[in-house]
């Protein structure tokens, strides 16, 4: 016998597909390779590329990441979604620094496309694109500043929407970047084609934080690479 609540999603399931508009918060990954006819694997030869250790850290960066990890370990159980972002995530990304003349780290932004016939849409926590007001070409999704239990929604589904319509926008570039966040824990994830691969979780918490520093700092020189390329 269905519930209330059960009754309630199946219903707004049944609209989704009548009217084939799905948001990023509604998103599940069966639901996105269900429609978009996505495979996840185990191992991707990009995925790999990528998460392979090819930068080195400075002694200033190596104390910037000491202390944020150790002020995660202390404080990161209390901090709701905006705390984590605002406490953590965001002075980890600004000590990166992926700003340059082409491209712009850019938060709270919407992102809409259509694929396949569906109107795929919603709000992304952070992507790295060209452009300077607003992102152009997309190369980098992120989502979503989430507690390790009981999250909203599905932060890695919500992530891998916004990646496809990343690509669908940026047709010449087929390998988009992603990650969500649960708390402590970091996964990364490449999309390229109709395949997608996501890592074991790493924990920033832990010497982890090292490896997910080294891996953005990576991150950040594929896409200048990508963008100089694209103009000369």
């Amino acid at each position: 016998m269905f519930s209330l609540t059960s009754f309630l999603i199946l219903i707004e399931m049944t609209e989704i597909m009548e009217e084939k508009k799905l948001r990023f918060k509604d998103c599940t990954q069966k639901l996105l390779e269900e429609i978009f006819n996505l495979k996840q694997v185990t191992q991707h030869q990009a995925l790999q590329n990528w998460i392979t250790p090819k930068s080195e850290v400075t002694p200033f960066e190596k104390q910037s990441l000491q202390y944020l990890k150790d002020h995660l370990l202390l404080c990161g159980q209390t901090w709701n979604e905006t705390e984590l972002r605002d406490q953590f995530i965001g002075p980890l990304i600004s000590l990166v620094n992926f700003d340059n003349e082409k491209v712009r780290y850019f938060a709270e932004r919407n992102l809409s496309g259509l694929i396949d016939e569906w109107e795929l849409s919603g709000r992304v926590d952070a992507l790295i694109a060209q452009g300077r007001w607003e992102p152009k070409k997309v190369y980098f999704c992120m989502n979503e500043y989430k507690k390790e239990k009981d999250p909203e929604g599905d932060p890695g589904a919500q992530a891998l929407a916004a990646m496809i319509v990343a690509q669908e926008h940026n047709a010449e570039q087929s390998l988009i970047y992603g990650l969500y966040v649960k708390g402590k824990l970091w996964y990364f994830m490449v999309l390229c084609g109709k395949e997608y691969a996501i890592t074991e979780p790493y924990t920033a918490s832990r010497e982890d934080i090292v490896d997910i520093f080294m891996i953005l700092k990576t991150l950040k020189q594929i896409i200048y690479d990508v963008v100089n390329q694209a103009h000369t």
